[in-house]
């Protein structure tokens, strides 16, 4: 493990920290052994006590789901996105974990908006929120909250290996969460050793469909923290390129629009997330982008459909696509 997830771990296991939607909210602690039960947390909404292991554990987060897979939490429902698109399957679960999901029979609880009668139904004796994001149930919070403990995580400023380990310490799976990091960590040194890195610094981003701009992954996300470990550099944005903040206050993303579109892009290599061999020919196609430094030597890469969302699952998977194209 290398160091900055060894620290952020160590912390995060002593302390077991639930995060709240902003940077002011992230102090918080557990008043019992790590192994202990029950563990009782103070979060932004006041302490919560978890009296016991969690075995029927539901999700109002897709996206947290496969983390809660990854460390063998009891998960028993979810909420899920879209069905049938190039991230989720025909239930709304993301791809990379959705065959995982059907072994442990996950129930699909529902779509989209969450819906608090469908979670009570479900019996569940934990609920795990998003605070940020399009999976967030936060503002149902008190409804969920009559239901069962419920817990409310911030993954926008946060990779998945600090989700993990917190997710380990709210349900009793340390030990999980600890051997998925280590079997990551290792996967991720090996390809760190195989391949050659692209002329740096490089644009990581999310580009828009219809052309008219992109989100870039700031080195607050779980998707630019990776590229980090393996060693590349992500370019600066002018600050005056940066849009508005119409998405909310979010650390993961800049948005890059219209006019300042272009000027926004300066990275001498560009990597596409959420998107395949496709949406790199559109990009190299769009007339306002001709001169881009990436875009002018040919380096422009695209890592795969699931990485929108980076779990265990879609990380393993993004640096086998890492590996083929600096290999």
């Amino acid at each position: 493990m290398n160091t900055k997830h060894g620290l952020l771990a160590f912390i995060l296991m002593s302390a077991a920290l639930l995060s709240g939607c902003d940077s002011s909210q992230q102090t918080s602690k557990t008043e019992t052994q790590a192994s202990g039960w029950p563990r009782t947390f103070d979060t932004p909404q006041g302490k919560l006590t978890i009296k016991a292991p969690p075995q029927r554990i539901v999700s109002t987060s897709v996206t947290l789901t496969g983390t809660l897979l990854t460390i063998n939490a009891p998960v028993i429902g979810s909420g899920t996105g879209a069905v049938n698109t190039v991230t989720s399957d025909e239930q709304g679960f993301f791809r990379q974990w959705a065959h995982i999901a059907k072994e442990r029979k996950v129930e699909p609880l529902y779509h989209g908006e969450p819906n608090a009668e469908t979670i009570a139904a479900a019996n569940p004796d934990l609920i795990i929120v998003s605070a940020t994001g399009g999976d967030s149930a936060r503002k149902i919070y008190d409804q969920l909250s009559q239901i069962a403990p419920t817990v409310v995580i911030n993954y926008d400023d946060k990779d998945w290996q600090a989700i993990a380990t917190q997710l380990g310490a709210i349900t009793g799976h340390e030990q999980d969460a600890t051997a998925a990091i280590k079997d990551f960590d290792n996967k991720l040194k090996a390809t760190k050793q195989k391949i050659n890195l692209p002329p740096q610094p490089t644009t990581a981003m999310v580009y828009y469909e219809d052309n008219s701009g992109a989100n870039v992954w700031t080195a607050n996300s779980a998707q630019g923290r990776l590229l980090l470990d393996l060693g590349f550099t992500l370019a600066t944005i002018p600050d005056a390129a940066k849009g508005d903040i119409s998405m909310g206050i979010r650390k993961d993303i800049t948005q890059l629009t219209g006019e300042k579109f272009s000027a926004g892009l300066q990275g001498k290599t560009m990597l596409l997330f959420t998107a395949d061999d496709a949406t790199v020919t559109k990009v190299k196609n769009n007339k306002f982008l001709q001169q881009n430094p990436a875009i002018s030597s040919n380096r422009v890469y695209a890592v795969g459909f699931d990485t929108f969302r980076i779990d265990y699952y879609s990380a393993s998977n993004m640096l086998k696509r890492i590996e083929q194209h600096f290999h």
